[in-house]
């Protein structure tokens, strides 16, 4: 059940730190009535200045419309803003970080209380929100219905991709990217420490490693999804482990030669020479996916 006399367009926004904000910012931008609540008031002065309203608490925002999205700090945090909240008929959109489990859990919170659940995960810094050309988009992942009636709404602060009814999809996929992101930035971190006193401008550098890591990853990622989907783990390899694994004794060499801590190498470098020994040097990083998942310690 709905409550149809409410104002379809109005989104009831529960978090205005920088991304709850960025994205209430993006609604009153494009016209959309905000109703918004912050835990420490002064937080929703800048959006009452651009138009929102700003209700007292959070049961008071929840009854101005359906659409209800929480971007707060945890898990934890949308439950206890939103305990006793009355939520029959509401659709709750959680953008809050999280894990596939959390999502899950508070799904079926959710249903106990009478609403719809969609669950998100933001691919975006705040300042990419809002911002059509910033290829920021948001995973969403859940009840299909609510999704559907809201994907307009959705699609104003960054662009949706609807992942499926299980409401834990939307925070796997994202904590699945951000997990390659950091792996990614862990590699140019060292890669400037070891660069950092050798005269070479850093600028230089830089653009040394957009291109290189760009160049890598396109052919990579590709590659691992063939070899996963097929099974074989050895057609089209191009740098195998074996000849990986006798490399990273030359990277961890040359840190140490600088003076510097290889302890961003070492965990990576540990896992490739237990799957080198256990006769598997023919294949690449693809052959290590399986390896995480049978040895998670």
């Amino acid at each position: 059940m709905t409550d149809n006399t409410l104002d379809p367009t109005r989104v009831v926004l529960l978090g205005l730190g920088d991304m709850g904000a960025a994205f209430g910012r993006a609604w009153l931008a494009a016209g959309r009535p905000v109703t918004a609540w912050n835990r420490t008031a002064s937080r929703a002065e800048p959006l009452a200045a651009a138009g929102a309203d700003v209700a007292a608490d959070p049961a008071a925002a929840v009854a101005a419309g359906r659409l209800i999205v929480t971007c707060l700090l945890d898990d934890a945090s949308v439950g206890s803003v939103l305990e006793g909240v009355d939520l029959t008929g509401k659709d709750l959109v959680d953008i809050t970080t999280g894990t596939p489990e959390e999502a899950r859990a508070r799904a079926k919170w959710a249903t106990a209380r009478g609403a719809r659940f969609v669950s998100g995960g933001i691919m975006a810094v705040p300042p990419m929100v809002g911002v059509a050309e910033s290829g920021a988009y948001t995973f969403y992942s859940g009840s299909t219905e609510a999704f559907a009636e809201h994907e307009k709404a959705l699609a104003v602060p960054t662009g949706t991709r609807f992942s499926g009814e299980d409401p834990g999809l939307a925070a796997l996929l994202d904590v699945a990217l951000l997990s390659a992101m950091n792996g990614m930035f862990s590699g140019i971190t060292h890669a400037f420490a070891l660069t950092r006193s050798s005269g070479v401008p850093l600028g230089e550098v830089a653009g040394l490693l957009e291109a290189w890591v760009g160049a890598m990853l396109s052919d990579a990622a590709g590659g691992f999804a063939g070899r996963l989907e097929s099974g074989d783990l050895t057609t089209g390899v191009v740098s195998n482990l074996a000849m990986q694994s006798q490399g990273y004794d030359t990277q961890l060499r040359t840190a140490e030669e600088q003076g510097m801590s290889t302890e961003l190498l070492r965990p990576y470098a540990a896992l490739m020479e237990r799957h080198v020994a256990d006769g598997h040097g023919d294949q690449d990083g693809a052959g290590l996916v399986d390896r995480l998942l049978r040895d998670p310690a």
